[in-house]
């Protein structure tokens, strides 16, 4: 089954520590670093990911799209919050999964509740984008990538008959 997980950006940069120091300094490293975290966590996690920065106080915006390393990331255009687009995407998303929207706002929770998403806290995708990672290193560190040798797959003698076969071409 499929998941998407639609964060609402600034929303989880100001509540995950490392993210909210960044910011302190500069909230394009911090945006920056939330989508290659996110990033990371798809390809791993196999997971749909969907983040939009809210853009609504500067002047002249209008909404963009891009997709960095598979996540999708929208910019809202002037006038426009993060959570009505949020709203409007995860309407549009398609059926065939769940969907999880990551945001402490709780009316717009409520309002992605009744178009039949879940809500996640930024609290929890954290604790699941570090247990993946965790999982991913472990995994990682465990793999013998010498299984995946096709020489140490072949049966019986075949491996010194193609040696035989080597050698003679030398």
């Amino acid at each position: 089954m499929n998941e998407y997980i639609v964060v609402d950006g600034y929303n989880v940069v100001y509540a995950w520590p490392e993210l909210a120091v960044l910011a302190e300094e500069s909230l394009e490293h911090a945006r920056d670093k939330l989508v290659d975290m996110l990033a990371n966590y798809a390809g791993f996690s196999g997971d749909r990911v969907v983040v939009v920065f809210d853009a609504h106080r500067v002047r002249g915006n209008v909404e963009r799209h891009e997709i960095v390393n598979d996540v999708h990331v929208f910019y809202t255009r002037e006038d426009e919050t993060a959570d009505s687009l949020i709203e409007k995407l995860v309407g549009d998303m398609p059926k065939d999964g769940n969907i999880r929207v990551v945001t402490f706002d709780w009316d717009e929770q409520r309002i992605v509740f009744g178009r039949g998403a879940y809500r996640m806290t930024p609290k929890e995708l954290l604790a699941r984008v570090l247990k993946t990672g965790r999982n991913t290193q472990e995994k990682l560190a465990r793999k013998d990538y010498t299984e995946s040798y096709l020489e140490n797959r072949l049966a019986g003698n075949i491996r010194q008959v193609f040696e035989q076969w080597r050698r003679k071409r030398d």
